[in-house]
């Protein structure tokens, strides 16, 4: 079974919209592991005298969750538990 969480989070760019959620994902990705998709929900910017100077974007980022037994590679029975972790046989 799969589980995936989703997340909201908010990033910026000077160049465009697309390049925000670029930079967003990216950044989300060295502290998330398995991400999944990404999901546009907002889309903002900062006007200055009549010329955009930030695109802003608010973005649902979605990653796997990983149980505790496939982080640790258990794929038959647990046999024990050590450290309060189960410990395959």
């Amino acid at each position: 079974m799969s589980i995936a969480k989703v997340v909201e989070l908010v990033g910026s760019s000077r160049e465009s919209w697309e390049d925000a959620v670029r930079l967003t994902v990216k950044e989300a990705s060295e502290s998330l592991r398995n991400i999944t998709g990404v999901d546009v929900v907002h889309q903002t910017a900062q006007v200055e005298d009549g010329n955009i100077i930030e695109y802003r974007v608010t973005i649902h980022v979605a990653f796997a969750v990983e149980h505790p037994l496939h982080i640790l590679g258990v794929a038959g029975g647990i046999s024990k538990i050590v450290f309060g972790l189960p410990v395959a046989a």
